[in-house]
């Protein structure tokens, strides 16, 4: 199972920050007021490409040009956010960067990622099938796969945990949006090379359920679909590795419905007037659920990013739910 060192983090940070400057740690006075916690909103969504994601694009793509000199390219599948981080760090590196996404995938997100650079692939109907596609071409093509999730991803994700804690040690919960797991596992990697006891609240999509179901099982439990429209986390396939770490280090796992999500989008824009996408907002609107459980406490929540298409946010502002 994967662990750092308080060194190992340190490290990542000073690299990670070469090109992603640490992110604001905000109190909101109205999201406070609102929640009936002291509340504070790690803000991934002001970072270069508009999510957390960007920080392990750095780590991987620097370990893979030092592990293997050989590589010409990648390859990986993604619903947007990763993608963006990995074409952007692959192609400044002078790589290929081959990106598959499912048909009907975000057009914003799309076209950022050819903006990065990237070659993007359609496939499939989502992202887990997308990502077996990604696996088949990228060894025909002689690419390094890079997968959703990876030591060296972790570590560099790991790295806003890192700058949230070392701002705000004294946090009791903390609450993360969970796809594939990295964020989840880099926040508990964390917390854990400082030595701190904040609970780790994992956050997803009730319609996307297989680590929610997965955790309450005790072995990895794949669904059927993961029709969500907070994309980020529409992952029908639990990641083992990412198990073996939220598993043990997560105080629990939350389910929060489409209609939660989109009020907590509505909501971050009139506490705050900052934009974020469906998976950005699941963290919020878990605590909200829970408020009663946290009254009076303080409660860091990861506003993953903000890269929600401009019609699904018209639609969320004027109190609608959008379709997966």
């Amino acid at each position: 199972m994967i662990r750092f060192t308080l060194a190992e983090l340190e490290a990542a940070a000073d690299m990670v920050h070469t090109q992603v400057p640490p992110t604001p740690l905000h109190n909101w006075p109205l999201l406070s007021e609102t929640a009936g916690a002291d509340v504070w909103v790690k803000h991934e969504n002001h970072a270069p490409t508009g999510a957390f994601k960007v920080r392990g694009g750095v780590t991987f793509i620097d370990w893979l040009k030092r592990a293997h000199p050989e590589a010409r390219g990648i390859c990986t599948a993604t619903r947007g956010n990763h993608g963006q981080s990995q074409a952007r760090a692959a192609r400044a590196a002078g790589l290929r960067a081959m990106i598959y996404v499912p048909h009907g995938n975000s057009a914003e997100k799309n076209a950022a990622m050819r903006a990065y650079g990237g070659e993007l692939m359609v496939h499939g109907s989502d992202f887990d099938t997308a990502r077996e596609e990604a696996m088949r071409v990228a060894a025909t093509e002689g690419l390094a796969m890079v997968p959703p999730f990876h030591p060296e991803l972790v570590r560099g994700v790991a790295t806003y945990g890192w700058e949230m804690f070392r701002a705000q040690p004294d946090l009791d919960t903390v609450y993360v949006p969970i796809g594939c797991g990295s964020g989840i596992c880099g926040t508990i990697l964390a917390r854990d090379a400082l030595g701190l006891r904040t609970k780790i609240v994992g956050v997803v999509a009730a319609e996307a359920p297989c680590v929610s179901r997965t955790v309450a099982a005790g072995r990895l439990v794949e669904t059927n679909t993961a029709r969500t429209f907070a994309d980020g986390l529409a992952v029908r396939v639990p990641v083992r590795e990412a198990y073996e770490i939220f598993g043990a280090g997560a105080d629990r796992i939350v389910e929060v419905s489409e209609e939660q999500i989109a009020s907590a989008v509505r909501l971050y824009y009139s506490a705050t007037h900052n934009l974020a996408e469906g998976a950005g907002a699941a963290a919020l609107a878990a605590l909200l659920k829970e408020r009663d459980t946290v009254a009076g406490q303080r409660v860091g929540v990861v506003l993953s990013g903000g890269n929600v298409d401009a019609a699904v946010f018209r639609a969320i502002l004027g109190g609608d739910t959008p379709d997966a």
